[in-house]
C-alpha cells in the first residue's frame, strides 16, 4: 500500500507539472500569436489533451484496482526515467523559450532553433513524451496503461510530428543557436 500512495504522488506531481506546462504554454501562445504567429494541427490537439489526461488516469486507475507486485528494480529504474524524461523536457521549453508551446504555432521569419537538444535530433520533446509515456505507468507496474498509451501515443505522433514538419518548413533556413 505504501508504494502505492507513492505513486500516487508522483503521478500527481507529474499532473502539477503539466499545469505549470500548460500556463507556460498560455503564455508563449500569445507570446506567438501576437507576432503573427500562425497556428496549424488544430484538429489533433484536443485528442493529444485527452490522451494525456489519460495516461495520468489510467495509470493510477490501473494500479489502484489491480495492486500488482511491484519489483524494486522495476519501480526505481522507471522513476529514473521518467526524471529524465521531465529534465529533456525542461531543456526543451527551456532552449525554445518564448517560442514553446503545446501546440503548434509557428512565426513567420523566425528561424529553427537548433541550440540545446535540437542540436542532435529534431523533436526531442517527443523522445521525453515516448519514454515517459511508457516509464510513468510501469513505476506501478501499470502495464496495460502503458501500452495502450504507446500505441495511440505512436498514432498521434505521426500526425503531429507531419504537422509540425510541414510548418517548420515554412520558416527561413537560417539557424537560431539557443
Amino acid at each position: 500500500m505504501e508504494s502505492l500512495l507513492a505513486f500516487t504522488v508522483l503521478v500527481a506531481l507529474v499532473g502539477v507539472e503539466r499545469l505549470v506546462e500548460l500556463v507556460v504554454s498560455v503564455r508563449n501562445a500569445a507570446w506567438s500569436r501576437a507576432r503573427g504567429g500562425v497556428e496549424t494541427g488544430l484538429g489533433h490537439y484536443p485528442f493529444m489533451v485527452v490522451l494525456h489526461t489519460g495516461l495520468l488516469v489510467g495509470a493510477l486507475v490501473e494500479a489502484w484496482v489491480r495492486q500488482p507486485e511491484v519489483p524494486a528494480w522495476l519501480a526505481w529504474s522507471m522513476t529514473l526515467l521518467v526524471l529524465a524524461s521531465q529534465a529533456l523536457r525542461w531543456w526543451c521549453i527551456g532552449t525554445l523559450g518564448r517560442r514553446w508551446n503545446t501546440r503548434v504555432i509557428v512565426v513567420p521569419g523566425l528561424a529553427p532553433v537548433t541550440g540545446g537538444p535540437y542540436r542532435w535530433m529534431r523533436h526531442p520533446n517527443y523522445v521525453a513524451v515516448v519514454v515517459e509515456g511508457a516509464a510513468l505507468p510501469l513505476v506501478h507496474a501499470s502495464w496495460i496503461t502503458a501500452m495502450v498509451f504507446t500505441v495511440l501515443n505512436a498514432g498521434l505522433l505521426a500526425v503531429r510530428i507531419k504537422v509540425e514538419d510541414e510548418a517548420l518548413a515554412s520558416l527561413p533556413h537560417g539557424t537560431v543557436d539557443a
